[in-house]
């Protein structure tokens, strides 16, 4: 019998929540832990969804896909921003080698799968579909399959930063409950070498519940009405978890892995009005309310550097020749990055005192660099602090966040278990998110490209 392998994706899923505090509540991923191996897996740089997810199916590091979040510059000029969709993702992902193969994938909301491609199978995508309006299945003729089941099927909980905390919670519960029947239905009626399921309600409720949960998140109250919000769904995602599992047989590899791990938000660092503070940036005119940098405010000829906001901070020098009104000299252009990287890496909090921010060189952290590679990559506060791109602040350090509430930030800490016959048993070493893809390839008999960068647990 040809071997299969069931995976299921809990994005932002943290180890210290699962393994550290709440395994003996978690029945189902309890049992798997008991009889597979598990433990921290390694998120890539920077540990965000758009990468994280397909780096983890082609075993490519950002910097070979070519985009470093979910938004991108296409090209140097200052307004050209794009989405990294399925269209960004130029290298086969470990379906698309099972489909050249003739066997058959079952793909459910793994991120960076809109617009749908065709598979051997079906192939139902993610959080980024605009809405279910548009064609989110291959084949097409699965959506109103899918609607005929769940009805109106969730590919993401809306507005989902907000203080409505009780209708993000229904919502999160909503999409999860409908996604993992959706999974059931085409686990028992198609065929499938690969079940790779992702489910970003592990994701929704950290941002919108951590600092109901977490003691030392600075807005912790003790015994408010949300405090078990975060550990009750976990609960029932273990459920839900354990009703696919009956699908596995021995034969089966059972996966369970997150993208990235979480963790509490202090506060953000607004890195254009340092910027501005500092002299790197210049505006047209001092603007009268916080707002999102455009470049139509910005003094180009007079500028050095601007950044982005996000989890973390990506960082672009205006040089001449490069960019439109580019004013740093290419010969210069070390000597002021490295200013730079050293007066961020030494930013305090508000009070002056360390945070531990690291600003990364992208050649540092890749040997191949596609796209448009900002020219510093910004963990503030070892991602503690989010990065506000907000101008107008008045304030280089602020504590509610310019998109919307949002309690959690992403570690680069993840999380692993592997079930399958032969794996021994117990908390493993740490591993790399970039070796799950030949870890599943070999399992199913197939061979490693050359090209994937990560090496099989088998």
């Amino acid at each position: 019998m040809a071997r299969r392998a069931l995976v299921i994706g809990l994005d932002c899923a943290a180890p210290q929540l699962v393994f550290d505090r709440w395994l003996d509540e978690l029945p189902n991923l309890r049992a798997l832990t008991e009889r597979g191996a598990w433990g921290v897996l390694r998120s890539c740089d920077p540990p965000i969804t758009v990468p994280a997810w397909s780096v983890m199916t082609s075993s490519r590091n950002p910097g070979a896909l070519g985009f470093y979040g979910f938004r991108n510059r296409k090209d140097r000029s200052y307004d050209a921003m794009g989405f990294a969709d399925s269209r960004a993702v130029k290298v086969p992902r470990i379906w698309d080698l099972l489909t050249a193969q003739g066997r058959p994938s079952v793909v459910l909301g793994v991120p960076q799968t809109y617009p749908v491609s065709q598979v051997d199978g079906v192939m139902i995508s993610c959080f980024l579909t605009p809405d279910t309006n548009r064609q989110y299945t291959y084949p097409a003729s699965v959506k109103q399959e899918i609607e005929g089941l769940v009805g109106e099927y969730l590919v993401d909980v809306p507005n989902f930063r907000t203080e409505d905390k009780a209708r993000v919670l229904r919502d999160i519960e909503t999409m999860t409950e409908r996604r993992f029947r959706v999974a059931e239905h085409l686990a028992e009626t198609r065929p499938w070498d690969l079940f790779f399921l992702v489910e970003m309600g592990t994701d929704r409720v950290h941002h919108a519940f951590w600092r109901y949960a977490d003691p030392e998140h600075r807005l912790y109250e003790p015994g408010n009405e949300f405090e078990t919000a975060m550990v009750d769904y976990y609960r029932g995602v273990d459920e839900k978890l354990g009703r696919l599992l009956r699908f596995a047989d021995e034969d089966t590899a059972v996966l369970v892995a997150s993208d990235h791990g979480a963790k509490r938000i202090d506060g953000g660092i607004c890195v254009n009005e340092w910027l501005r503070q500092e002299g790197y940036l210049a505006l047209k005119e001092e603007p009268s309310e916080p707002t999102r940098l455009s470049p139509d405010l910005v003094d180009w000829e007079r500028t050095v550097a601007w950044g982005e906001g996000g989890y973390y901070c990506r960082l672009f020098l205006n040089v001449e020749g490069r960019e439109p009104a580019g004013v740093v000299p290419a010969a210069d252009y070390e000597r002021v990055r490295g200013e730079l990287k050293e007066k961020l890496e030494a930013l305090g909090d508000e009070h002056g005192r360390p945070i531990g921010t690291v600003a990364h060189r992208p050649e540092d952290l890749y040997a191949e660099r596609n796209g448009i590679v900002p020219d510093l990559m910004v963990y503030f506060g070892d991602l503690f602090w989010r990065s506000v791109g907000q101008i107008g602040t008045g304030t280089v350090h602020v504590f509610e966040n310019d998109t919307g509430p949002d309690d959690a930030n992403h570690a680069h800490e993840g999380l692993y278990v592997l079930a399958a016959a032969g794996v021994e048993g117990g908390r493993g070493e740490e591993r790399s998110i970039l070796d799950v893809a030949p870890t599943l390839l070999t399992w199913l008999g197939e061979p490693v490209p050359p090209e994937m960068e990560g090496r099989s647990w088998l």
